[in-house]
């Protein structure tokens, strides 16, 4: 496969989830923003933007507006929702040779239906929008895509960035603590409150939603489950048998943040949520950079093979 291709493919996979994570977290933040009076709306608004790695112009008063302006709406923001779909469209076009025409055709019309601002009445129908359509493009690719290289590398892209987004949701609650949504709507969020209710069979408590949601094994969304089959993807990309660790960068930052999350005791990790928050975060940066190099480097300098 062309590395240009294996790159659109990695980063459709990213976008998409980076987009349906973007809309989740803020569909927990302003929802709350909004029924709860008693949160400072500056406060919440600055540690949003924060934890999603964008800085307000300007040193005035934000708004949940403000919030919404920029990680919802704007197409030139990079950490935005509209900018993510619009992204993982333009992926689509440069590997339109190898792309399903049912996923260009779905998402062709995303991009087309973004609107370029949203009324204060209709934010939750825009954010359900946004978690439909980009289910609808993971769908059509499950299920209509053979597991080849192309389907290892668009769910690289979207495990890494799901690890990422999931630690974000967490750190967000670590930096609001009670002031910020609970555990029972970070569930919702995530789409595993259902899920978690069946594992056990009580209602949230810190502990069980922070593990189900970091540690669990089986729960899709969890950090460790998108790890592993991160890493699952690396090794079928290409299979090693080295005799002493392993040479594959990425391969090697995933393995030792699963290490240090999976026999970590859960109650070590709540102490300190944020610091191990922003490791993960770290780890699926470093680890996409090495993917890069590895798979798809920008500043390749052309090789000369053979006799002249």
């Amino acid at each position: 496969m062309l590395s240009r291709i294996a790159e659109s493919l990695f980063w459709i996979g990213r976008y998409i989830e980076r987009g349906d994570g973007t809309a989740r977290i803020l569909d927990v933040h302003l929802q709350l923003l909004l029924e709860d009076p008693w949160v400072d709306e500056d406060t919440a608004c600055r540690a949003l933007l924060s934890v999603m790695g964008s800085s307000p112009a300007g040193d005035g008063r934000l708004t949940r507006d403000d919030v919404l302006a920029i990680l919802g709406v704007d197409r030139t923001h990079p950490a935005s929702i509209a900018y993510s779909l619009m992204a993982a469209r333009e992926n689509a076009r440069r590997a339109r040779e190898i792309v399903s025409t049912e996923l260009w055709e779905c998402l062709n019309t995303t991009r087309a239906r973004i609107p370029r601002q949203v009324s204060p009445n209709r934010v939750a129908e825009y954010f359900g929008w946004v978690r439909e359509r980009t289910a609808l493009a993971v769908g059509i690719i499950d299920s209509a895509t053979s597991r080849d290289e192309a389907w290892q590398f668009f769910t690289l892209g979207r495990s890494i960035e799901r690890a990422d987004m999931t630690a974000r949701l967490l750190a967000t609650h670590a930096l609001t603590g009670k002031n910020g949504p609970s555990w029972t709507t970070l569930l919702r969020s995530c789409g595993g409150y259902e899920a978690y209710l069946r594992t056990y069979r009580g209602v949230p408590s810190a502990q069980n939603a922070a593990e189900f949601l970091a540690i669990d094994r089986l729960f899709p969304r969890s950090i460790l489950f998108s790890i592993s089959r991160a890493g699952a993807c690396l090794r079928q990309l290409e299979p090693r048998s080295e005799r002493v660790g392993t040479s594959d960068r990425a391969l090697r930052v995933l393995g030792q943040i699963r290490s240090e999350l999976e026999f970590r005791p859960i109650d070590e990790i709540l102490t300190d949520l944020a610091f191990q928050m922003e490791a993960v975060q770290a780890a699926t940066s470093a680890a996409s950079e090495a993917i890069r190099r590895r798979y798809f480097p920008t500043n390749a300098a052309p090789v000369w093979v053979g006799e002249f």
